[in-house]
């Protein structure tokens, strides 16, 4: 594809941040001789000693010049590498816009990539998931997903195209010509993409909650256990541990990785009715965080007996509530029960996976669609196929002809053939400057 005339865009590439090296990008049409009243471009794909002079600074850089379209835009792109120091490179910048190049926007040089045909959709999203990666099981997951387009969305290409060639026909022509649209045949060939697409669902529910973080809140009775377990999870000391009943006053949060599962945990201040004002304030806190997290892990020490304040508080929640016994090592508990000190956490581990990934393992989920977008176009997949699987005999021709109309463009949707410019803005805002 042809590259798009676009005004000369620039960015650092870097962080502006004191440091050996700062990296700025160049890219759009003809740069040579943009930016020859400055610079004498090298051969392509050389790095070259040039002597920047402008404003009064002289710089030695060193200078790359990759030509259109074999470039990461498809654009001329120049990468100028100069010293680290971040008001030498505002500087150049700056007269960079004298020469007509203008500062990217957010995501820009990705977005002209996708347009100039250089990178699908899927791959650009993958490319943000990696760049905002946290854990090692999100940078993996996003690196999956940055290859070529998912083999089942090809399959399913394929597989539609005839039928939905044969439906329009026999819409537009099967009472002249006799074209006739057997269902039971249709419904037998859509089956098998009517399985995958729902497969696909349940491990990308399961890769959109390892890409995002695991939001999980510990709650429960003071003395439940709580920040012996919050302190397990994360790895450190984070969360003071005694004897004493209500020491965590406050909500406590950590990001970490546990046994490959990306996690945000909230420790809590222990449910119980309290005259003090400090300890009530940091209970009422504790609704907020319920709300807004992906699991609740309700923590009840073994053979004790759930307070009432906690139980009635636990209530609009209890679809995402999940019950951990602790202090499994001093007394039997029936269900999902843990000995954090002696991390005996194995059940934990197994109740997280099957709440939250549907049984998988995080390495399953590699490749899988991630994104709330993808979800939501993969949930309507589903719908359309099912809808095409069991229509009845006698429908008129023109509802399976929509049904895979339907299908075709939400494929499209998906792997960003059919683009709306709403969802570029909200994909490629996320992005630095000089992505």
């Amino acid at each position: 594809m042809s590259t798009l005339s676009l005004t000369p865009i620039c960015a650092p590439a870097t962080p502006l941040l004191p440091s050996a090296v700062v990296v700025l990008r160049v890219s759009g049409p003809d740069l040579s001789a943009v930016l020859l009243p400055f610079v004498a471009l090298p051969p392509p794909r050389v790095a070259s000693l040039r002597t920047l002079c402008w404003g009064g600074f002289r710089e030695r850089a060193l200078v790359l010049f990759f030509p259109g379209p074999a470039s990461y835009t498809g654009e001329d792109v120049v990468e100028f590498q100069i010293h680290g120091n971040p008001l030498l490179a505002r500087r150049l910048l700056q007269h960079l816009g004298t020469l007509g190049v203008r500062l990217a926007e957010p995501g820009e040089f990705t977005r002209r990539a996708l347009l100039n045909g250089k990178l699908g959709l899927l791959e650009a999203e993958a490319l943000r998931d990696l760049v905002v990666a946290e854990t090692d099981a999100q940078i993996r997951l996003a690196q999956a997903r940055a290859g070529a387009e998912p083999d089942w969305i090809s399959e399913a290409r394929r597989g539609l195209a005839p039928w939905m060639a044969r439906a329009e026909a026999v819409v537009d022509y099967g009472e002249e010509e006799g074209i006739l649209l057997n269902l039971k045949d249709l419904a037998k060939a859509m089956e098998p993409f009517r399985a995958r697409f729902h497969v696909e669902q349940v491990r990308a529910r399961a890769a959109r909650h390892l890409q995002d973080g695991i939001r999980l809140a510990l709650v429960g009775a003071p003395n439940s256990g709580k920040s012996t377990l919050f302190n397990a999870l994360a790895g450190e000391d984070r969360a003071i541990v005694t004897e004493l009943p209500g020491t965590t006053r406050d909500v406590l949060e950590v990001r970490c990785e546990w046994r490959g599962l990306p996690l945000r945990l909230f420790d809590t201040a222990g449910l119980r009715e309290s005259e003090d004002p400090v300890e009530r304030l940091g209970v009422a806190r504790v609704g907020p965080v319920l709300e807004m997290v992906d699991l609740v892990l309700h923590l009840i020490p073994a053979g004790v007996e759930t307070p009432d304040l906690v139980r009635t508080m636990l209530v609009p929640f209890q679809a995402k509530v999940l019950v951990v016994h602790t202090f499994a090592d001093l007394c039997p508990a029936p269900g999902l029960a843990i000995a954090t000190t002696l991390g005996d956490l194995d059940a934990l581990e197994t109740g997280l996976k099957e709440r939250l990934l549907g049984g998988l393992a995080p390495d399953a989920c590699l490749g899988a669609l991630a994104t709330g977008r993808q979800l939501e176009l993969l949930d309507e997949l589903g719908k359309q196929l099912d809808l095409l699987v069991d229509l009845d005999a006698g429908c008129f021709p023109e509802l399976p002809a929509s049904l895979l109309q339907g299908a075709w463009g939400l494929l499209a949707r998906l792997t960003g053939e059919d683009r709306a410019d709403s969802a570029l803005d909200a994909l490629f805002g996320g992005f630095c400057l000089g992505k």
